[in-house]
């Protein structure tokens, strides 16, 4: 009699390789419903004939244990693929938010550093014409000073002919 496999989840597929690899099914196993007829499987082999030897049932089986293994590796590979498929879609979600808030920043900057260039340059015209009304109140105290230096020098007599000349040198 062929070996007993351990039981599997599907008894569907329990009985289809009861049928296939004539294997009955394990007494631990749930009984069984009415078995469909298995569907046409084209990419399995053809089953063993019935006088098979004891090592072509034992290769059978290890391409039974192999074909599940690879299906069960190609599944945990699509649900791998899926996971990191996932974060990659949340990563960039969370850079496109970045994203945006960084360009609100930015734009909240250039708006601070425009008001900025505006009080500068008005500040800037204001100073310079604050030192322009400096410079001509230094130049009237210093005519002030020449006038009274001169006209205590003069006793009190003063040529307007020589203020003029100083006061060109000053301007």
């Amino acid at each position: 009699m062929a070996p007993q496999l351990p039981p599997l989840c599907d008894p569907a597929f329990e009985a289809f390789l009861a049928d296939v690899l004539l294997v009955g099914p394990d007494p631990t196993s749930p009984p069984m419903e009415a078995a469909t007829p298995p569907e046409e499987d084209t990419s399995a082999s053809p089953p063993p004939p019935l006088s098979a030897a004891p090592a072509d049932e034992a290769a059978a089986e290890r391409r039974l244990r192999r074909k599940i293994s690879n299906r069960e590796s190609a599944r945990r590979s699509r649900a791998r693929k899926q996971r990191h498929l996932e974060e990659l879609r949340a990563r960039a979600a969370r850079l496109r938010a970045g994203n945006r808030e960084l360009v609100g920043r930015l734009r909240g900057v250039q708006a601070r550093a425009t008001l900025l260039r505006l009080t500068n340059a008005r500040l800037r015209a204001e100073a310079g014409a604050l030192a322009r009304r400096l410079a001509a109140a230094q130049r009237a105290i210093a005519l002030r000073q020449i006038y009274a230096a001169t006209a205590s020098a003069a006793g009190g007599s003063f040529e307007l002919q020589a203020f003029a000349s100083l006061s060109s040198l000053i301007v």
